[in-house]
């Protein structure tokens, strides 16, 4: 799909109100494009050139990766090579400059056959020595008062750039096109069993698809057919809002590419941060402990050091504690409200740590989403200045892969829908993201869906039926020509079980049991003595 619309001019009055915004983002269900919004905004003028201006002879590290990549399998972040450089000898890289002394460590990666990327660059520590610069981000005007560039990432890449598939287990995004074009294909979070989840490389608050979203092998993985992408080109001065649990494979398609997010985190991560410490408890355990199988890279490079299993099990108590707090101080009534925005700011931890930020990250004050406590639905004011995401019905995995017969004729294009605004004029009733939908652990894998199940296009299709599980028929197509060996169980073999979001999620459920249980009966035993 893809959006064209001028950015408007800086007098031209929004078309929503932060107070309209938030309303908006707690009855929406699927990704949507927000358009109109941010012409007037600053960080539109932060182009790589301004970029390299602001930061002198400050390096970056870019991650760097081959563009002629074995087909079929994701390339993941320990996959790759890094380079620090500065943005100056970037920009000259990418005009096709090869000289040392103009590109430097880019001298050793010719531009037509990697591609670079600094991603995940937080912005309160890129321009710590430029404060002001982080009020050129105005997530105020999404009704997010005092959030700007301190609590946002940075994304500077080339064409091809790209982050694996993933879902991120905290909160909602909001991202921001300042340069060049983004192609994104979503996955809604029903669909999670036909993304095959992955904890390995293992990274906190990420769980990645095993699947090549773009030219999957249907043999290893055959549920992945049955998986619904969302695709949508994103420009400059557009606003994508990726919902609660999403997957997402982003790729750079222009020259160059810069783009700022913001994670907004929720109310119900509580009960996700617990997970997350389990996962990390079990995944540090078992990659940490010698064996012949465990010299893979499985620690993502953007995972700063490792801790003891002692220090991993606090973490999971004090989460376990913290959920448990909020249990106890919120009645039934705010349940309802438990997927309203709680604080700003980049990924958190286990422990609900900001990772690699400083610490001047600051709760947001005044309005959130409070749309979302009410049990009456919405409309969502689809128009030229909000745009839905919409599926991809026909894609060319499904003509080349399902339908061979029809090689022959016109393929389809990536952006299968070329949706302008005008086109897109009346409104669509969408219901509220309530607080007892959101909690739902299991109609996507165990992980919690931000959809309802009266949309149609978050419905579990019949490749992911049982909870997101493939097929037996599906299962069948992959492993007949295995069925009559044994293979080695692996670690990894083991910790795609363990730490399968199913699994973590439940064994989340009985140690929040466990937990009310024993506060139960420490409690009895008090008023007793």
């Amino acid at each position: 799909m893809i959006i064209d619309a001028p950015r408007g001019s800086a007098m031209t009055p929004k078309p929503f109100s932060p107070e309209e915004i938030q309303r908006i983002l707690g009855s929406l269900q699927r990704p949507a494009v927000f358009l109109n919004i941010t012409c007037d905004w600053p960080v539109l003028l932060w182009t790589v050139d301004h970029l390299s201006r602001c930061l002198g002879g400050k390096a970056v590290r870019f991650r760097m990766g081959r563009r002629q990549h074995e087909k079929k399998t994701p390339l993941f972040e320990t996959q790759c090579s890094y380079v620090e450089a500065r943005l100056e000898e970037f920009q000259s890289w990418t005009e096709g400059q090869t000289g040392a002394e103009d590109v430097g460590c880019f001298s050793n990666y010719p531009l037509s056959l990697y591609w670079a990327y600094a991603d995940y660059k937080y912005i309160a520590l890129l321009l710590q020595e430029k404060p002001s610069m982080f009020e050129d981000v105005v997530w105020s005007q999404f009704g997010f008062p005092g959030r700007n560039g301190r609590d946002s990432t940075l994304w500077i890449g080339t064409e091809g750039a790209n982050t694996p598939c993933h879902l991120d287990s905290y909160g909602y995004n909001l991202v921001l096109q300042v340069q060049g074009r983004k192609r994104w294909h979503l996955f809604p979070p029903a669909d999670t069993g036909c993304l095959y989840p992955s904890r390995i490389p293992y990274e906190e608050s990420s769980v990645f698809s095993q699947v090549d979203v773009l030219q999957p092998d249907l043999q290893r993985f055959p549920a992945f057919r049955h998986a619904r992408a969302y695709t949508v080109t994103l420009q400059p001065g557009q606003v994508l809002f990726v919902p609660r649990h999403w997957w997402h494979y982003v790729e750079s398609i222009d020259p160059v590419t810069v783009s700022v997010n913001s994670w907004i985190e929720l109310e119900v991560d509580d009960e996700a941060r617990v997970g997350e410490a389990l996962t990390k408890a079990i995944v540090c355990a078992l990659k940490t402990t010698p064996s012949d199988d465990n010299d893979d890279d499985w620690l993502n490079p953007t995972e700063v050091g490792l801790v003891g299993h002692d220090e991993n099990m606090q973490y999971l108590n004090l989460a376990v504690g913290a959920c448990m707090e909020k249990r106890g101080t919120t009645s039934h009534r705010d349940q309802q409200t438990q997927d309203t925005p709680a604080c700003p700011g980049a990924k958190r931890d286990s422990r609900g740590q900001a990772k690699n930020t400083s610490s001047s990250s600051r709760p947001a004050e005044g309005s959130s989403s409070s749309s979302s406590s009410s049990s009456t639905p919405s409309t969502v004011p689809f128009g030229p200045h909000l745009i839905p995401v919409t599926w991809n019905q026909i894609t060319k995995q499904e003509t080349t892969e399902q339908n061979p017969k029809d090689q022959d004729g016109p393929s389809p294009s990536r952006d299968c829908d070329i949706i302008r605004p005008s086109s897109v004029t009346q409104s669509t009733p969408l219901k509220p993201v309530s607080g007892s939908g959101a909690q739902h652990q299991h109609g996507g894998e165990g992980i919690s869906s931000s959809s309802s199940a009266s949309d149609p296009q978050v419905l579990p299709q019949p490749g992911c039926r049982d909870r997101g599980r493939p097929s037996p028929g599906d299962r069948d197509q992959g492993e007949g020509d295995r069925a009559h060996c044994l293979v080695s169980i692996t670690t990894n073999d083991l910790l795609q079980c363990l730490v399968h979001p199913e699994v973590i999620a439940r064994v989340t459920e009985l140690l929040m049991e466990r937990q009310s249980q024993v506060r139960h009966s420490h409690s009895h035993n008090t008023i007793a003595s």
